[in-house]
């Protein structure tokens, strides 16, 4: 998922993050986890929880995956929520019905959108993300990084290698 609110890509400042930095990031999300849990089973956010919850289930000794299915960006713009699958009744039952012990995982907070469906769902669930802006954040309980609202994240899985002009050329 790229990430950027409502205005468009133009508008934002440019983070890109690497393969490297962001599997960093979700060890670095799970070490803070572990302190947390014990926990019943991991749900992603897609598609953009997808990679992160893979990590930290893998690093926490989690078997149990299940996934909420929600859309809401075009590429670069941020559109109505649609809720597309919804968490399992098995998992769901794990966490008693409200999520107790249940643990959400998405790349990214935004806007809170997402986040408050999201907590709708499942309010006794362990939020986490890997990095949070300041509208989102009061959704999640553990995050690793902030960024600022203004900020455009460029998720590995949504770049390719190319060459980039020198600052001095004028480069953003």
């Amino acid at each position: 998922m790229v990430s950027g609110g409502e205005a468009g890509i133009a508008e934002r400042r440019p983070f890109p993050v690497s393969w490297d930095q962001f599997h960093r990031d979700c060890r670095a999300l799970t070490w803070r986890l572990n302190e947390v849990g014990p926990f019943h089973a991991v749900i992603a956010i897609t598609r953009g929880g997808l990679v992160p919850a893979a990590i930290v289930a893998r690093e926490l000794g989690l078997r149990v995956i299940d996934t909420i299915c929600v859309a809401s960006y075009a590429h670069d713009k941020q559109g109505d929520l649609q809720v597309l699958k919804g968490v399992s009744e098995q998992t769901a039952a794990l966490g008693g019905g409200t999520g107790k012990g249940l643990l959400i995982v998405d790349d990214l907070v935004d806007t809170g959108k997402t986040g408050r469906m999201v907590r709708e769902l499942l309010p006794d669930a362990h939020f986490a993300t890997v990095y949070a802006k300041p509208k989102g954040k009061p959704l999640v309980d553990t995050f690793i990084t902030e960024v600022s609202q203004d900020t455009w994240i460029f998720f590995p899985w949504d770049t390719g290698l190319s060459f980039q002009p020198p600052l001095k050329d004028g480069a953003a």
